[in-house]
């Protein structure tokens, strides 16, 4: 009988192709207009004429390109064509000392006026449709994005410059524009940070949903962004969907005659420091430092600033004297050190923050035109935008920090195509500073390799959106492969392919760890769970599963479900506060809509210190100023649903779990029944003289205090914390002493490190996003099956259910779409085999205890 789409309840085979295939999407789909050659100007290289199409074609795109390729030009005709074929006006938000570039060069060579305005007022009183302002202006609200159509951020990294808040803004801001461009000569690539941002100003995809769909969290660092392995030729295809990166014209198949860079000149040099001043210093620890290093942390970076400035300005004024009739760019980065820069070099003119920022742009305009002969400034005021290739070739930094992105943008304000000269950049560090000069070369390797990743992609797909649709739709569809052992079957398929052939009634328990929505991406494979675009559509492919699961399932027995709720932090979040999405409260209904029902959940305590160093939102400062905003940790849940036993009058399953009274006591049961306390009489320890003892001391005697019956007393828990804090012996980076419990369904005792991730980092495989806790396996296991029953996992990751199952005495079932999981989690599942079929010592010496009586009736 076949019903909206389904065979006696079940979806078809079709239905979840098609599904399936609805998951293809590309950026820009529909979004812009289509125009030709005839409509550009005359003037517009190849390069450029494609550029102008593509992004006209999404109506929002990053334009990357590289130093001298046009991107102005690029950006003032989309600007036209934009307000040609939707009307309105349009803004281009430039950094300081560029806009003279759009208005008063390349803007009157297209023919286009644009005007500089600097509040509403003067943009509803211009006369005409193009106008341009700074960062700063949109920034503090004196232009409304409102009044436009469209937008285009040039140098869009400035954005990172300005801070986290104003990215938002700008983000929040242009929310409701058709139009929206980003156009950058850098668009680092080894910054994903900056490219989700792109994305999410773009409107391509959220920054929450972009972080979890191709990025592993830091588990002790939030915003720490790392690209997981298996995601990385679709990352790279997605953002080559919506961004632009050209360096060069043969990039895309043209001629790169007029474009070669000049060469450069890098030239690094090392201050040598006295390394006796470190012995005055005391790390955290306590220890004494034998060497100065600038890289251990913020107060040791200043210090080393501080201490290394005069023979650094000194080396400074050294070289400039060598070259005294030479243009200089003198980029700093504090403000000491620009004011002993003009001491040292009186002819030096300093840009700096305090300035108006009309008169800010003009120095940098004059510098440009050549009009002095030495600029100082930072690389955060003049280092993105501007144009200095004309007058000047040198430049010297007069310090390092880890800031690759603008030391890279400020190189190209002199090492750009145009540049007629060899380009000498001088680095001046001191050696306290190796460690940072390191990081920075590292960044650098890592930049040009990541470009070149870019261009390759480009010069393979070029700008076309259907090539790379073709490319990823490859990625649907699974070589399915299965190994079976004599207590383990292991499937390599889709959960939702494969279950179809598995028998109806056949699971004695489902144990699984579902994805959390779109939290995570497991495998670059359209089929993949986590790669849906919100939690919806997760549940809508998870009504393809859930049905058959309650088929497979025996009457009366029990899915075990491990999910938890998904915090949402104030910047993803619709209210722009911090909130919490109830994902278990959704899995209940995913669950009970098709026939389970819920009995209950477990729950897993977590460590509320781990997971602020993650998400930054439970933070003792916060706190203390407003207690009202913060939340509590996320515990973690086993949701327990049941499938209704064939005969209800006594509740129980067709097959029951049952347990020997020999081994399952009536005190057992008490406990496991009902929450448990007693008093031993004994005297406490006062917090002082619990903080004397070590760490792994005080958190057995905290932990044994609250479980052994004594009532939880919650001011003697702070003193012991505060206590440990006054010896400085509190950890930072996870809670030494969490709350105890000995309630049933408050699990306090998961030790969440012990999962089949160590091992794998043992032997450097590649780690699950996700693991499940082995101790919540083997406990889940224990309780609600049988021995010989199979226990079902459709979501196996690295088999740790069915591994555990086989140690226990029952039969494994996993289901796995990663064929890298897949071959390590059968590779585990052996190993448990070959452990159940080999007798331990003890196995053989009851063996013998148990054979010595037979033996002795038989003589």
């Amino acid at each position: 009988m076949r019903q909206n789409g389904t065979v006696n309840g079940l979806a078809s085979a079709d239905d979840y192709a098609a599904f399936i295939r609805s998951k293809i999407k590309l950026a820009g789909d529909g979004a812009g207009f289509q125009i030709v050659d005839s409509d550009l100007h005359p003037s517009a290289r190849p390069h450029q004429r494609d550029a102008i199409k593509w992004a006209c074609r999404l109506g929002r795109a990053l334009l990357g390109m590289a130093f001298g390729l046009g991107k102005t030009h690029v950006q003032i005709e989309v600007a036209r064509l934009v307000v040609e074929h939707a009307g309105g006006r349009f803004l281009i938000v430039a950094p300081l000392g560029v806009k003279h570039v759009f208005t008063e060069e390349e803007g009157p060579r297209l023919g286009v006026r644009i005007q500089y305005v600097r509040n509403d007022a003067e943009v509803l009183a211009a006369d005409t449709n193009i106008l341009i302002s700074n960062y700063e202006r949109v920034r503090d609200g004196d232009i409304s994005p409102y009044l436009f159509v469209g937008v285009s951020l040039d140098e869009g990294s400035v954005l990172r410059t300005l801070g986290t808040k104003t990215t938002r803004r700008f983000i929040s801001a242009f929310k409701g524009l058709q139009y929206r461009f980003v156009a950058t000569a850098t668009p680092a690539p080894n910054r994903f940070l900056e490219l989700i941002h792109y994305a999410d100003f773009l409107g391509v995809m959220d920054e929450g949903q972009a972080r979890t769909r191709w990025f592993k969290r830091n588990s002790s660092k939030a915003h720490d962004l790392e690209l997981l392995p298996n995601q990385e030729r679709e990352f790279w295809l997605w953002v080559a969907s919506w961004g632009l990166f050209l360096n060069k014209p043969s990039d895309l198949g043209y001629d790169d005659t007029g474009y070669e860079l000049p060469p450069l000149e890098v030239h690094w040099h090392r201050i040598e420091v006295d390394h006796t001043r470190a012995w005055e210093q005391v790390t955290r620890d306590g220890q004494h430092r034998l060497f100065l290093n600038g890289a251990a942390g913020v107060v040791e970076a200043a210090t080393e600033k501080r201490e290394t400035m005069d023979d650094r300005i000194a080396k400074m004024a050294e070289i400039v004297a060598a070259h005294p009739d030479d243009h200089w760019l003198l980029w700093h980065h504090l403000e000491p050190e620009r004011k002993a820069v003009c001491r040292a070099i009186p002819e030096a003119v300093a840009v700096f923050g305090s300035q108006p920022l009309e008169l800010k742009e003009g120095l940098i305009l004059q510098f440009g035109r050549g009009q002095f002969p030495i600029l100082a400034t930072k690389p955060e005021i003049a280092g993105a935008g501007c144009n200095f290739q004309n007058y000047c070739h040198r430049a010297i930094f007069l310090g390092v920090n880890y800031k690759f992105e603008e030391f890279i943008q400020a190189i190209h304000r002199i090492h750009r195509y145009g540049q007629e000269h060899k380009v000498e950049l001088h680095i001046i560090h001191a050696a306290s500073e190796d460690g940072v000069v390191e990081a920075l070369q590292r960044k650098w390797e890592r930049h040009n390799y990541l470009v070149a990743e870019m261009q390759a992609i480009m010069k393979h797909y070029g700008l076309s959106q259907e090539a790379m649709r073709q490319s990823l739709s490859r990625s649907i569809g699974v070589t399915r492969r299965e190994t079976r052992g004599e207590f383990f079957k292991a499937v390599n398929n889709d959960c939702v392919i494969e279950v179809r052939g598995v028998a109806d009634n056949s699971a004695g328990l489902i144990m699984t760890s579902i994805p959390f929505g779109d939290q995570y991406e497991y495998v670059a494979d359209y089929h993949d769970f986590g790669h849906n675009e919100s939690n919806e559509e997760f549940f809508r492919q998870m009504d393809f599963l859930v049905p058959h699961l309650h088929r497979v399932l025996k009457p009366g027995r029990i899915a075990a479900i491990h999910c938890k709720d998904r915090v949402r932090v104030g910047k993803y979040s619709e209210h722009g506060v911090f909130s919490v999405d109830p994902f278990s409260d959704d899995v209940t209904r995913a669950f009970t809509r098709h026939g389970f029902i819920y009995i209950g959940r477990v729950i897993i305590t977590s460590d509320v210190v781990r997971e602020n160093n993650q998400t930054y939102r439970l933070g003792w400062s916060e706190m203390v100023k407003d207690g009202s905003k913060m939340g509590v940790g996320m515990p973690e849940y086993i949701q327990l649903f049941r499938r209704l036993p064939t005969d209800t009058s006594n509740a129980r399953a067709d097959e029951p779990v049952t347990k020997d009274k020999a081994d399952y006591s009536l005190g057992r049961w008490q406990i496991d029944a009902h929450s448990y306390w007693r008093s031993n009489g004994n005297r406490l320890l006062d917090p002082d003289e619990m903080a004397a003892y070590d760490l792994r001391q005080v958190a057995a005697m905290v932990k044994a205090e609250q479980l052994n019956g004594s009532p939880y007393d919650h001011e003697r828990h702070a003193e012991i914390c505060e206590a440990l804090e006054r010896r400085q012996k509190l950890p930072k980076t996870f809670m030494l002493l969490p709350p105890q419990s000995n309630n049933e369904f408050v699990w306090t005792d998961i030790v969440q490190a012990r999962t089949l991730n160590s091992t794998q980092a043992q032997n450097r495989l590649q780690q699950h996003v996700c693991p499940l806790p082995l101790d919540i396996v083997k406990r889940a296991i224990t309780r609600w099956s049988n021995p010989g029953d199979v226990v079902f996992d459709p979501f196996a990751g690295l088999f740790s259910v069915p591994y555990e199952a086989i140690r226990l005495g029952r039969i494994g079932f996993g289901i796995e779409l990663s064929a890298d999981y897949y071959d390590q989690g059968v590779k585990y599942c052996q190993e448990a085999e070959q452990r159940r079929r080999t007798p331990t010592l003890f196995d053989l010496l009851a063996v013998t205890e148990n054979e010595a009586p037979v033996e002795e009736e038989v003589i």
